[in-house]
């Protein structure tokens, strides 16, 4: 294994623990939400696979 992957990590959901997300976007960005009010805002925002930081690839194309 070589590092963390990209999306959506949920943890202490279940276990009376404070809940914790971390998103690793694609292109690298990097969020952290702790606490269940800030992880289902993290978790209703995300949408992993669709990288929100960079341009869609039909505006690059007709900004060359």
């Amino acid at each position: 294994m070589t590092g963390i992957r990209p999306g959506l990590h949920l943890r202490g959901l279940d276990r009376g623990e404070i809940p914790t997300a971390d998103w690793l976007c694609a292109c690298g960005h990097h969020e952290r939400a702790r606490g269940r009010k800030a992880v289902t805002e993290l978790n209703t925002r995300v949408h992993v696979g669709h990288c929100p930081h960079r341009a869609p690839e039909e505006h690059r194309r007709n900004a060359a």
